[in-house]
């Protein structure tokens, strides 16, 4: 019976991912055991189970760069994660090793390879992350999205996959009748879809907030996922417009491949697997990087695109007073949107978890 371990998360961004890749390697090999390794207290040890797969939490998290002394705590938690990935890994004896990013995903990696595992890592950004960087001299295979990560990475041991992306993105049709009626809205009008990620974004939200009264007189329908986070605060502001059938404010799309059949535009942060989404899906889309991620990698995400005339990028500083413009401008201009989708189609990697599976079963029959 074959044996993988799928380590990191923290953000959907890698856990959509990595839960493509598992229900991609059952495909192939029914009788695989797939055990994921995460961080305790986020999003994956809820998601995974949710998916059907065990998940075991490591306690590490990411240092503080405002409060120094809180990172003794986190030095102290990095050095008992560990120790912690090390049993883990001992006891389960995984044929192959695969880290998609986050937290857990470098203590664990590490772990394996000390002690001869194959190891497998996924670098869904164009601008690769630290921990990454100190993983590839140890690392058997780099799975990337992105041309030229060779300014990164040992070129011997890159493989262009793509991103892996959730599935059920793509069994619904673009503009489905069904996917209208879930939203209550009509065909006839154009639809703009507002997301700032699986954690919300709060300056796309004060976007939304600050330009709600233009916005709302445009005659276009707006999905607004606005994040746990941040979700009070918007249904609040918009209270005075509930009867607004234009209109849809959620924490939450319970429904994304809905949402995207609809979408005529999208506005979203420019985190790897969202963009992957973006590319396949073939859709327009105004980016806004986020600024507090590490090395500004999601601003390198999006100029990859723009330098292609694929996707329209906002900076963040710039977004409360150009971005809800900028969009209007935009999603009125249906010149300008067909172009937009035939240039995003150029970037498409499809079937990323197939060909990435492709590469640890390689690995798997050679141990």
């Amino acid at each position: 019976m074959p044996k993988y371990i799928i380590s990191g998360g923290g953000t959907g961004g890698h856990i959509f991912p990595a839960i493509s890749i598992a229900n991609a390697l059952k495909e192939c090999q029914s009788d695989a055991e797939i055990l994921f390794v995460g961080a305790q207290g986020r999003m994956e040890m809820e998601r995974v189970p949710q998916a059907g797969y065990q998940i075991q939490g490591l306690p590490v998290s990411g240092f503080d760069r405002k409060n120094i002394l809180k990172n003794i705590k986190v030095l102290f938690n990095l050095q008992k994660s560990i120790s912690m990935a090390r049993k883990i890994v001992k006891g389960f004896q995984p044929d192959v090793a695969v880290g998609v990013g986050g937290y857990a995903s470098a203590p664990t990696l590490r772990a394996a390879a000390a002690v001869g595992i194959p190891t497998v890592i996924l670098e869904p950004n164009s601008y690769a992350g630290v921990a990454n960087k100190m993983l590839a001299k140890n690392v058997s295979v780099i799975c990337v999205a992105y041309k030229g990560m060779e300014k990164f990475f040992p070129i011997e041991k890159i493989v262009k996959t793509g991103s892996p992306v959730r599935q059920n993105l793509f069994d619904v049709e673009p503009k489905a009748n069904e996917a209208y009626e879930f939203f209550g809205f009509s065909t006839e009008k154009k639809t703009l879809l507002i997301v700032g990620g699986s954690l919300g974004a709060k300056t796309i939200n004060d976007s939304v907030i600050k330009s709600l009264p233009t916005l709302l007189s445009a005659n276009i329908q707006i999905i607004w996922q606005t994040g746990k986070l941040y979700f009070q605060n918007a249904k609040k502001t918009t209270e005075e417009f509930s009867q607004n059938t234009n209109l849809l404010v959620t924490d939450f799309v319970s429904r994304m491949d809905f949402a995207y059949s609809v979408a005529d535009l999208v506005i979203s942060r420019a985190g790897a697997s969202s963009i992957s989404e973006f590319c396949l899906l073939k859709k327009p889309v105004i980016l806004v990087p986020s600024p507090n991620v590490a090395e500004d990698h999601q601003t390198k995400n999006a100029l990859a695109l723009v330098k292609g005339n694929a996707a329209v990028l906002v900076p963040d500083k710039e977004a409360q007073n150009m971005l809800i413009t900028t969009a209007l401008d935009l999603i009125s201009n249906n010149k300008n949107l067909e172009s937009l989708s035939d240039n995003i189609a150029k970037f498409a990697e499809p079937n990323s978890a197939e060909r990435i599976v492709e590469v640890i079963i390689r690995l798997q029959k050679k141990n």
